[in-house]
């Protein structure tokens, strides 16, 4: 393992520094270290078989970092870096040791506007350069506003992409499915539209729909059953963690826990038939972000556990739904922790997380692993 610095190579080997947790893990069984600092507004992180990492930048920067040093990789798709849009997410192909293919998110120009986009490229054996970058989605036009772009793209078991798209700052758009807006939306690696995507061939409506009805989910994972799970960002109260189902209505802005910034009421209420209600909700918001079901050894006591990075809270929730009752379970809240971006589980079953405030990416696992 390797800690890098973009200033100095002063602090390559760094001390661990203990965490402060609540709930039943103790404090002596884990440790934190920088893996790599210096960042502006990261947004995403991914490890590469091999231990070689990405880190994506808001402004448009691919990092590809190792042991030697750092490395801004060429030919990312141009972003509008604009309020919370920019270079989004990054995810590694299940099989990119045959293939070295990446997919970034991001905010691509349309118009005036700019809308949600997904892109396809092949990562260069050096780190250096993306070849043959493809955009294989954009949502239909997403609005000419910085807000609300989503934006993860996870892979299903099936090879098929899910990604989430906000409502853009447009609430009545996540009702309207002639939108991509406030949807996770479902293509194959190629672009095309899979079969049994639930609105196939409906009129008016986007094939490649999958949920609608969502406001601005920031964070997605899937669980050891294929079950995909997402953070969701609400108004004033009403965060929401969705367990998602195929062509579910999750309701935004009809029904809401929360409640406009202003105080005002949001929609008809707190709930609706045919409209999904969160598995847990968050009253005051914690502005939830990246989401990552935990499948490692490195802490099995955690396996199956959903972990929420919090930006406004400067936390990790950590969330018990193997039961009937989901709440908050326990939280990793330390100085590092501030506003927590993304956070994923590593090859070896550690944990990284982005931590915005610091500029940095960072490591949890037991002390000397």
């Amino acid at each position: 393992m390797f800690a890098l610095t973009y200033r100095t190579a002063l602090v390559v080997i760094a001390a661990a520094l203990t965490l402060g947790v609540s709930g039943a893990q103790a404090q002596s069984d884990m440790a934190i270290t920088p893996v790599v600092d210096g960042l502006d507004t990261p947004w995403a992180v991914a490890v590469l078989p091999g231990g070689a990492v990405l880190v994506t930048e808001r402004d448009g920067r691919l990092l590809h970092v190792t042991a030697a040093g750092r490395t801004e990789v060429a030919n990312v798709p141009d972003v509008v870096a604009r309020g919370q849009g920019g270079l989004l997410d990054v995810t590694i192909a299940r099989d990119f040791a045959a293939t070295r293919e990446i997919f970034l998110t991001f905010s691509k120009q349309q118009g005036r506007g700019s809308g949600t986009a997904l892109a396809r490229g092949r990562l260069s054996e050096d780190g250096t350069r993306l070849e043959n970058v493809a955009v294989i989605f954009e949502s239909a036009p997403g609005g000419s506003g910085g807000r609300h772009f989503g934006s993860r793209v996870v892979e299903a078991a099936d090879g098929t992409l899910l990604v989430t798209i906000g409502d853009r700052g447009d609430r009545p758009s996540a009702q309207d499915r002639s939108l991509h807006n406030g949807s996770i939306v479902r293509i194959n690696r190629d672009g095309s539209v899979p079969g049994d995507n639930p609105f196939v061939g409906q009129e008016g409506v986007q094939p490649e729909i999958w949920s609608y009805g969502h406001r601005n989910p920031q964070g997605a994972g899937f669980d050891a059953n294929g079950q995909l799970w997402t953070a969701e960002h609400g108004a004033r109260g009403g965060d929401e963690l969705n367990r998602v189902r195929k062509g579910a209505n999750f309701g935004w802005p009809v029904i809401s826990h929360g409640r406009h910034y202003a105080g005002g009421r949001i929609g008809e209420g707190t709930s609706k038939p045919g409209m999904e209600q969160p598995v847990l909700y968050w009253d005051p918001s914690i502005a939830p972000s990246g989401l990552m079901v935990y499948q490692g050894d490195m802490f099995p006591e955690w396996r199956g556990d959903v972990f929420v990075g919090s930006l406004k809270f400067d936390y990790i929730a950590r969330i018990d739904v193997s039961g009937g009752s989901v709440s908050e379970d326990g939280r990793i809240e330390t100085d590092q922790t501030t506003r927590v971006r993304d956070i994923i589980e590593a090859p070896d079953g550690s944990i990284w997380f982005i931590s915005v405030g610091e500029g940095a990416v960072y490591r949890i696992a037991r002390p000397g692993a």
